[in-house]
């Protein structure tokens, strides 16, 4: 297995946009959005969206710090979770791409130390092989098929593509955010800062967030709490009443991914979409891999891109409405 994604793969390894990607798999009919009942509504405005500080990856494009203006929308309080996602599957019948395709990407300490061994030999990412491409995996049973989300219908749903995320957001009759809208979310009022809460990590030594702790990638202490996802609404909320974002899992967002569209186009700063084509869509706000030795993207302004066929197991996404 090999990775183009462009970016160090313990964030999120790609298909690489097969052009054996399954057909389109027809859902229901979209319900009509009734109720923004787990929603926060915002009013939107101007805000300071990107970052210029040391910690910033440059080819990812989180540079430089621009105004930019939203207007009002809402935004899911947390990631959708398995319960929510199931109730969509049950409703609609759908399959997932990682369903179709057969396998999707597990991190390998989620596996059984001798299936992981074998799995090494023959479906890890090219010289990273912390990512094993398992058979069976899927939204539920994420690391394969002895595996189950029943214990976890609140932690956020996984192993779910670009392509499947827009598929629950329209059945719901929502959408997926822009990055503009995320980030505004995220940031929950605050300015220039790198995290939800402020430029401390740990404020008073105390966990916000759910990432990679211990030796990078052999060793997770778990010392937040969790060794890989959280429940979508652990920790505190930030300002706005948004949990979890950042670390725990990616998001998907609406709009192509590129490092430098925003640069050359600074006249796009009023409800920004980003490119009209690319190959890679975007992802936001870290996951429960993200490690300071490796990869410090569990912050507001970190942005990656991927394909929209790929799934993984720290990749999910949340919902946007317009008001």
């Amino acid at each position: 297995m090999s990775d183009s994604s462009g970016c160090k793969p313990c964030c999120s390894p790609s298909r690489g946009g097969s052009a054996q990607s399954p057909a389109e798999h027809p859902t229901a009919a979209s319900p009509t959005v009734t109720s923004l009942e787990g929603m926060i509504r915002l009013e939107g405005g101007h805000f300071q969206m990107g970052s210029k500080g040391p910690e910033i990856w440059q080819a990812d494009g989180e540079a430089p710090v621009r105004q930019v203006e939203v207007s009002p929308f809402a935004i899911d309080r947390t990631a959708v979770t398995n319960e929510q996602f199931a109730a969509f599957v049950d409703a609609t019948g759908y399959k997932t791409e990682s369903e179709r395709f057969g396998w999707s990407f597990v991190f390998h300490l989620h596996m059984p130390k001798k299936r992981r061994e074998r799995l090494r030999k023959e479906r890890a990412v090219q010289d990273l092989e912390w990512w094993l491409a398992v058979p069976g995996a899927y939204w539920r049973k994420p690391e394969g098929d002895r595996s189950s989300v029943d214990e976890r219908m609140n932690h956020p749903v996984v192993h779910v593509s670009w392509n499947d995320a827009q598929a629950y957001s329209q059945w719901t009759g929502k959408r997926l955010p822009t990055e503009a809208e995320w980030e505004f979310a995220a940031r929950g009022g605050l300015e220039e800062q790198i995290y939800p809460w402020g430029n401390t990590f740990r404020p008073n030594g105390e966990w916000r967030a759910n990432i990679f702790q211990g030796r990078f990638p052999e060793n997770d202490t778990g010392a937040d709490g969790f060794k890989g996802t959280a429940p979508a609404d652990h920790y505190h909320p930030n300002a706005f009443g948004l949990y979890n974002c950042v670390g725990n899992v990616w998001e998907w967002c609406q709009d192509w991914f590129s490092p430098d569209h925003h640069v050359k186009h600074p006249e796009e700063r009023t409800n920004p979409t980003g490119p009209k084509t690319g190959d890679r869509r975007m992802q936001k706000g870290g996951s429960f891999l993200c490690h300071d030795s490796y990869c410090n993207r569990y912050r507001i302004a970190a942005r990656i891109g991927n394909t929209p066929d790929s799934a993984t197991a720290n990749l999910g996404f949340r919902c946007a409405a317009e008001l």
